[in-house]
């Protein structure tokens, strides 16, 4: 017994002096604690983004909380002082929350997200066009397949809604799960539908979904009626998200309402510098900006 309760006063006073250390770090752009609250379509690339930033910065510590748009935003309204990763700015009134603290919320774009359509590998047809996705949401379509999304509360489902101009979802064609990788699963098992998931989730290390991604491929999108003459069929891959042109584009932000000069505010910066912006291309993103390479270039005689 004596020897348990000295192991357990050594671990308690190791676990004292850590969080003493981490407390008493100053706080600055690369030091001190920050929280970050992430809409779950795009943890992965903030993980990416963290690791990388941490591994310059070693005091920099980082409390990341990732759930659906419509879970986190009235959470991250609820916060003194905060960052969020979203795919929209805040709205006016959600604005207001913070101004009313004396904080004005700083919102810069920092990667191209493409939303992709996938389906079983053995379904013939391998192109969609923009008007049929529009349709079976909003229940109007005599197509077969239906739509699965991640979450009733995502980000996919709100950017859909806006999309086909609806509030609703119809009762049938239209299915929702509880994760993006619930729906590779899904659609990797399940013909006659079509999966709704950001694009990193497909070429991210997803090293547990690998089996189910291999059995699904992505659907090539042409694009409204009437929004652009090309008929062509696009899919989400990096160099359609930097050039505009896939259907289903949408803007990634951090929005910065940390109200001080700290951690948060050089992670935002961070993000929107060299390092960060060519993670985000390492991660098959399009970057906000590409910065200009520079070669050392030698007279050869």
């Amino acid at each position: 017994m004596k020897n348990l309760s000295f192991i357990f006063l050594v671990l308690l006073f190791a676990s004292c002096k850590d969080g003493s250390k981490k407390s008493n770090v100053i706080q600055t752009r690369t030091s001190g604690t920050a929280k970050i609250i992430v809409d779950e379509s795009f943890s992965s690339i903030i993980a990416d983004q963290i690791e990388v930033f941490t591994s310059d910065y070693p005091d920099a510590h980082f409390t990341v909380v990732t759930g659906n748009e419509n879970k986190i935003v009235p959470d991250f309204l609820r916060d003194s002082m905060g960052v969020i990763i979203l795919s929209r700015v805040l709205k006016p009134d959600e604005e207001k929350v913070y101004r009313k603290r004396g904080i004005v919320p700083k919102t810069s774009r920092f990667a191209i997200d493409g939303i992709a359509l996938i389906t079983n590998k053995e379904n013939l047809d391998s192109n969609i066009t923009a008007d049929q996705v529009v349709s079976i949401f909003k229940g109007t379509s005599t197509d077969s397949r239906s739509l699965v999304f991640d979450n009733a509360y995502s980000s996919t489902i709100r950017y859909f809604k806006d999309l086909a101009q609806t509030n609703e979802l119809p009762k049938k064609g239209v299915y929702t799960l509880e994760r993006s990788n619930d729906v590779i699963k899904y659609v990797a098992e399940n013909k006659n539908f079509i999966g709704v998931v950001g694009v990193n989730w497909l070429i991210s290390r997803n090293v547990k979904m690998s089996d189910y991604i291999a059995k699904v491929k992505m659907l090539g999108v042409r694009n409204l009626e009437g929004k652009t003459k090309d008929a062509t069929f696009y899919k989400p891959t990096q160099k359609n998200l930097m050039d505009g042109i896939y259907p289903f584009l949408r803007n990634v932000y951090i929005i910065n309402c940390e109200g001080r000069d700290g951690l948060g505010t050089g992670f935002a910066n961070w993000l929107m510098g060299q390092r960060g912006q060519l993670i985000v291309l390492r991660s098959g993103l399009g970057p906000h900006k590409l910065m200009p390479r520079e070669f050392n270039l030698k007279n050869s005689k």
